[in-house]
Formats: C-alpha cells, structure tokens, sequence
C-alpha cells in the first residue's frame, strides 16, 4: 500500500491501485473525495477558504486551497487519468465549527456554501456528505476498492462507493 498524504490546500490524484490517499485535521476545511469505480481513479482535495478572490496570487501558487481553484482541478486532473465524469462518485466531509465557537466568521458554513454552488453549477451530485458539527476528522480514500474512511476522534465511519456495491451484488 502506497500513503498519498494530502496536506492542508492540497490535493492529489491517482490511478494507483495500491494508493490510499489521505488528509489530517480537516475542522473547517473541506475535503473533497472522488472516485472512478470502474477505473479506480480518485483525487482528494483539501480546501480551506471558499473564494480565490481573497487572494488571486496565492491561488495561482497554490489552487488546492480554494474551492473555486481547487475543486475545478481536482475533476480535471482525475479526466486526464482517465476517470469518466458519470461514473465518478463524489462524497464531501469537513466544515466543521471548530475554533469560531462564537460563529462570527463561519468558515466552515461558507466553505460548504461555495462547494455546493460550484457543484449545482456543474451539475455534479454529491453521493454522500459528513458535513458541520464540531469534531476535526480524518480522511482516508482507498483506490483498491473506493471505500472512505471517516475518523472523528476515536468513531470511524466508512462509506462504500455504490456502483462497487451494486457490481458485487450481480
């Protein structure tokens, strides 16, 4: 098994069988996770502010750290491996309320906000999402198989990609 640590405004793409990708310490950031079942291509993005517009020089450096860049690439760079756009399988986690108790810049709230927009735009459904709250969570995509691994503080949840389930069943 290969380890694709994907850091904070970061995001990776692979078509690697044996690759896991995974991000730490999403509170308000939001991770993205998409996957190719048939392909078994899938990307991990982890952003941290809605809007490039804040500051166009650092996401010309760095795109994976705004849902407006970040996103955009993360689809575009899975295509190039391969990866068809209605196959891929879309799940959205982070968004947390973690240092803003007080809500008064809500990061987490318009970092979901800004991703639902692009995606309503684009056409793009979410299969699934874990979403707010005040937990950071832990992240991890296995490209063997599509399943997603959710650990906030010692609970894991696990999503698996529908259309592997439904390829099992036949």
């Amino acid at each position: 098994m290969t380890l694709v640590v994907v850091g904070i405004g970061e995001y990776a793409v692979s078509a690697d069988p044996e690759a896991t990708l995974v991000t730490y310490a999403l509170g308000s950031c939001i991770a993205v996770a998409i996957f190719d079942p048939v392909s078994r291509i899938g990307g991990l993005l982890h952003y941290m502010l809605p809007d490039s517009s804040l500051d166009q020089e650092k996401a010309i450096q760095r795109p994976g750290m705004f849902a407006d860049t970040g996103i955009p690439l993360l689809f575009q760079k899975a295509y190039q491996l391969g990866a068809v756009r209605s196959r891929i399988e879309v799940a959205v986690m982070g968004g947390a309320q973690v240092m803003d108790a007080s809500e008064t810049f809500n990061i987490g709230k318009r970092n979901h906000l800004a991703l639902r927009k692009i995606f309503w735009k684009a056409g793009i459904l979410v299969r699934s999402e874990d979403v707010g709250g005040t937990q950071s969570r832990t992240v991890r995509l296995e490209l063997s198989n599509g399943r997603i691994v959710i650990r906030r503080g010692l609970t894991e949840q696990i999503l698996e990609p529908s259309l592997v389930r439904k390829s099992l069943q036949q």
